[in-house]
């Protein structure tokens, strides 16, 4: 099946699809983005989505490129033309074209970008040992809450997992708290003795983290599992020793983690919790997460 984008009103063959070499996400990363995962052909949490792009070009104070409904079903069309089936939705909106110039243009139409991906499963073996992670230091901007298209940093500390046999980077900041993943949110869980589920932690949202969409609907979910949850900063010694830990993406779901910096989180094995928090969110995504 041929494989289609969207570019600034059209939908276009994928191997066609380009932007203006003065395009201000090109030179200057002048732009924000959105991933929306899609499961069983049903996107997953898309007005939550949808919200946050919202946000991200109102604190940059780009203009939407159009209105919410028939954004909508643009990414609908794609989704129906591209035959997408389990994978993703990228979404990006620069402040247009314009020659190059550091101040905001004026009279720009801010320009968009819609593609899809197919993804594949997550590799049994991941999910049945754990994620390994290593720290890096964060080095990115101060305001994380943007989903910014600008993330050289991010991408030197996934690199730099790769490069240690990681599957991602948990960012560390000058306080040695840990802030989040380089594409993911970061959770450890403490206390869980005798059967009994333990505490789950996570970065309170602000200016440090992205607010994870995943992460808003694990957050819905454990409050109606009656777990208890505490939204407050960890270091990098209480995640290693933890009881458990996890991390949350839109494309990873829940994913225990059971390495850090090359030592072993609790036993070494997916906790109880994490493994019964990504099955909790697995039948959200099946049900009343897909729209």
């Amino acid at each position: 099946m041929p494989r289609f984008c969207y570019v600034n009103g059209r939908y276009l063959p994928h191997r066609d699809g380009a932007v203006h070499i003065e395009d201000r996400g090109y030179q200057f990363a002048d732009g924000v983005y959105e991933v929306i995962p899609v499961h069983q052909g049903r996107m997953i949490d898309a007005g939550p989505h949808l919200d946050r792009l919202d946000y991200s070009l109102r604190e940059l104070r780009i203009d939407p490129p159009m209105a919410r409904r028939p954004l909508e079903a643009v990414i609908r069309q794609l989704i129906a033309r591209n035959g997408l089936s389990n994978g993703l939705v990228y979404l990006q909106i620069t402040r247009g074209v314009a020659p190059r110039d550091h101040k905001f243009p004026k009279a720009v139409p801010s320009a968009l970008v819609i593609t899809t991906k197919q993804t594949k499963p997550l590799a049994s073996n991941l999910i049945e040992q754990g994620a390994k992670v290593v720290t890096q230091p964060d080095i990115r901007w101060q305001r994380r809450d943007i989903k910014s298209i600008s993330l050289l940093p991010n991408i030197l500390a996934k690199q730099a997992a790769v490069e240690q046999g990681a599957y991602e980077a948990w960012l560390v900041d000058e306080a040695g708290l840990v802030t989040e993943g380089s594409s993911t949110n970061a959770w450890i869980v403490i206390g869980g003795k005798n059967g009994a589920p333990g505490e789950i932690i996570t970065r309170p949202r602000s200016h440090d983290i992205l607010g994870g969409i995943t992460r808003l609907a694990v957050i819905a979910l454990a409050k109606e599992q009656h777990l208890r949850l505490v939204e407050r900063a960890f270091s990098v010694p209480e995640a290693l020793a933890a009881d458990e830990a996890f991390l949350t993406s839109s494309s990873a779901f829940v994913l225990p983690v059971t390495q850090i910096d090359g030592r072993p989180v609790g036993t070494g094995k997916p906790g109880p919790l994490s493994q019964r928090l990504r099955q909790i969110y697995l039948r959200y995504a099946a049900g009343d997460g897909a729209k």
